[in-house]
């Protein structure tokens, strides 16, 4: 005990400090989160693609954070001002949605799920940016190439042929920028991929996209979200699995036939005697031998308090991966409607800031402003004065996608009574659920358009825009003006009727 503790004893203060005997095995490293994750990074990762693999709730936990974070997709809405030229930026970019795959698996909305699984497993994704040639046919000579965690060598570190620094595979240069990554040409548990084992690959860090959620200042490499939760996952498997066999096995028991102890105990047994057992059927009657006696198997239970147990270890390993319980074990049993209600709002409230402060600020803003660099200058898309306003024009709305409630109808009401009095516009609400407000008008007023033209009208009787006449199909006028002079001569209910 140095002299600081001594006086940290002397004067009490903090308990958290104190070395005393409840504390005295608690013993916390003081080594940076860098150190930390470049001794046990690898052994991690591994572990928690291992329970992703195996453990029905860490797959659980991914698929639903993946599902929540990203959805359909994250999708931007241009603010330029010009509808025209809006549109054909729209329609460009979403015909290069289909392309941008590299592996042509899926569209960029399906690399951004990709992209949240691999940052909840393995705590980080790359992606590198590759130009592609005018004659390779697509909208925008551009795609994404999605590169897993295990290709940046955590142990590459050290010192550059330029002099910059390597650390963790980043290589920096002398004021603390990013200057390359270097990467494996190959997966380094892949034995499928053949080739030259080891050999790494210097990529410019402005070729390079880095998604990170750091936890820490200063921190280099990501850590799995599964961190927390791995030793109780492993240990609840295990214990369910032991639990299972348990059970299983004393089930194979039906009954014990108990007989009197042989003559000659050396002697060998009959083929009748060493059977597997005696077949049973419902209702039937046995006849034993004298002296045998008959047990009923009976399997231990499991006991009252195997699922208060589970339930409690789960709960803590929800609150460990920050995903709520009914999400992780996909039980809606345990919770009210308004406790899960409560649940999902705070649920709701983290993956809100993480997608902005991490998938649109990191992955989707950095793509989309390559993206239209590629399209401007290949003449995919004509924006004059791009080089001049470039900010301006690369500005945008990321939306997500709108979140369902349970009640649709009370939400929906309670939109429409804020926008009537004035605490939010219908932009906004629209924006919400994920829809560019301008782009929902016009189709609006088109279908308000063709339902006039062809004599339609589906809005509610008694809404505000009921009372605009449909324009009369060429040729019904004569049938239109009969019915009205029909509906005129009959009688009305509060008239006396002859």
């Amino acid at each position: 005990m140095n002299w600081r503790q001594r006086i940290g004893a002397f004067i009490g203060g903090f308990d958290a400090g104190q070395h005393h005997r409840r504390l005295r095995g608690f013993r916390a490293t003081r080594a940076h989160v860098n150190a930390l994750i470049a001794a046990a990074g690898p052994d991690i990762t591994a572990r928690a693609r291992w329970l992703v693999r195996n453990n029905g709730y860490a797959v659980n936990a991914v698929e639903s954070w993946a599902a929540n974070t990203v959805g359909d997709g994250i999708k931007p809405i241009s603010k330029i001002g010009d509808a025209a030229r809006k549109e054909e930026l729209q329609r460009l970019w979403l015909a290069w949605t289909d392309e941008a795959d590299a592996e042509g698996l899926t569209d960029f909305y399906g690399l951004q799920r990709r992209a949240a699984r691999e940052v909840f497993i393995a705590g980080e994704v790359f992606f590198r940016i590759r130009m592609r040639r005018a004659g390779d046919g697509l909208s925008v000579p551009m795609q994404l190439q999605m590169l897993p965690s295990e290709v940046l060598p955590l142990e590459r570190s050290g010192a550059a042929t330029n002099g910059n620094v390597i650390r963790q595979g980043i290589e920096f240069d002398r004021i603390g920028r990013r200057v390359a990554y270097h990467f494996l040409r190959r997966h380094p548990g892949d034995s499928t991929d053949p080739g030259l084992a080891g050999e790494v690959v210097r990529v410019p860090a402005a070729e390079v996209i880095h998604v990170i959620d750091p936890v820490e200042g200063g921190q280099l490499r990501g850590v799995s979200k599964l961190a927390p939760a791995i030793v109780k996952l492993f240990l609840l498997d295990q214990y369910d699995d032991a639990e299972l066999d348990r059970k299983k096995v004393a089930a194979m028991y039906a009954m014990f036939v108990t007989s009197p102890a042989p003559e000659n105990p050396l002697a060998p047994a009959d083929e009748e005697d060493m059977s597997s057992g005696v077949e049973i059927s419902p209702g039937q009657i046995v006849r034993l031998d004298p002296g045998e006696d008959v047990t009923v198997g009976q399997p231990a239970d499991s006991g009252a308090t195997y699922e208060p147990f589970q339930y409690r270890t789960l709960l803590q390993i929800s609150a460990a991966l920050g995903i709520p319980y009914p999400y992780l074990a996909n039980d809606m049993v345990k919770g009210n409607f308004s406790n899960s209600r409560l649940a999902l709002i705070e649920f709701r409230r983290r993956v809100s800031a993480w997608q902005h402060s991490v998938m649109v600020y990191q992955l989707c803003r950095p793509i989309y402003a390559r993206w239209m660099d590629a399209a401007v200058l290949s003449g995919a898309l004509s924006l004059p004065g791009y080089e001049a306003n470039r900010s301006r024009l690369l500005a945008a709305d990321w939306l997500p996608t709108k979140w369902d409630w349970v009640d649709p109808l009370k939400d929906a009401n309670a939109e429409i009574a804020q926008i009537e009095a004035g605490l939010k516009s219908r932009t906004q609400t629209i924006a919400e659920r994920g829809y560019d407000a301008e782009q929902v008008d016009r189709e609006i007023a088109a279908e308000r358009a063709r339902e006039r033209a062809l004599g339609l009208d589906f809005r509610r009787p008694g809404s505000p825009a009921q009372g605009v006449q449909a324009m009369p199909v060429e040729g019904d006028e004569a049938d239109q003006s009969d019915e009205t002079d029909a509906a005129e001569d009959r009688p009305r209910p509060d008239e006396d009727q002859p």
